[in-house]
């Protein structure tokens, strides 16, 4: 107590200006104790390792993302945030990487690892990808089975990275398709909403033909699942044997008897 009064005594010897700086400096020192200065450093610290990351990201992106059918994508990265319990030792080189089957869309990390340092620490920092770009938008509610036509979407821009699913850019990949199952006004189309119509159901007869070295034999069967041009389908013949083709032109092919 008694230093206190005396440096108040040789403050009070100063000119009021120096005074109440001198006396600014004081509260300050006094008011911020150590634990949240060291708080204050870690935050910075923090927020430098996120810059670090957000800034190796762009050029890992430009590459990334590439260009579609429609054009190149417009990336957004949203930076998630470390653990706050982590205690991260002083390090004077950090490397950012992309972690072993890790992928530059949606929800995903990147991972910092300490070089040069006292402790080699390695933490993983959780973001977000988006990439923005033109895309198929239904315009009404689809029913399961329905039909595709080229009036039931519109063209409006979506984050293809926030499903798994590939985004059906162009017209020709959807028009003339069944919904897998029901879908809803505002949704993009992606390729697990659609499939091709079936060229014939279970149960139809269709023409069976397998080809060799010089021969070629035409039977009738009866289809046991449908047929979609260009998958494998499997056929019932006369006397219960079963086969199995490519549904082409209407037919199966590539059977062998």
């Amino acid at each position: 107590m008694h230093h206190f009064h005396t440096l108040i005594s040789k403050l009070s010897q100063l000119p009021r200006g120096a005074w109440a700086m001198a006396f600014l400096s004081l509260a300050v020192c006094v008011c911020v104790p150590p634990a949240q200065a060291q708080q204050a450093r870690q935050a910075d610290g923090v927020q430098q390792l996120q810059q670090l990351a957000y800034d190796w990201l762009q050029p890992a992106l430009a590459s990334s993302l590439g260009n579609t059918s429609t054009g190149p994508l417009r990336p957004e990265v949203v930076m998630g945030t470390l653990d706050p319990r982590l205690k991260l030792a002083a390090c004077y080189r950090v490397e950012p990487y992309l972690p072993t089957g890790t992928r530059l869309w949606g929800r995903s990390r990147i991972g910092l690892r300490c070089l040069e340092g006292q402790v080699r620490w390695n933490v993983f920092l959780p973001i977000t990808i988006k990439a923005w770009g033109p895309a198929w938008v239904l315009k009404r509610n689809v029913t399961a089975g329905e039909v595709l036509t080229e009036e039931d979407a519109a063209l409006a821009e979506i984050d293809w990275a926030e499903q798994h699913a590939s985004v059906l850019a162009n017209p020709e990949n959807w028009v003339g398709t069944q919904a897998s199952y029901s879908l809803l006004a505002g949704q993009a189309l992606r390729q697990n909403m659609v499939r091709q119509v079936p060229v014939f159901k279970p149960g139809a007869q269709v023409r069976v033909l397998s080809k060799g070295n010089g021969f070629l034999v035409t039977v009738i069967g009866r289809a046991m699942t449908h047929g979609i041009e260009g998958e494998s389908v499997r056929i019932r013949l006369k006397g219960g044997r079963i086969v199995t083709g490519t549904v082409r032109n209407g037919q199966v092919e590539d059977v062998l008897l």
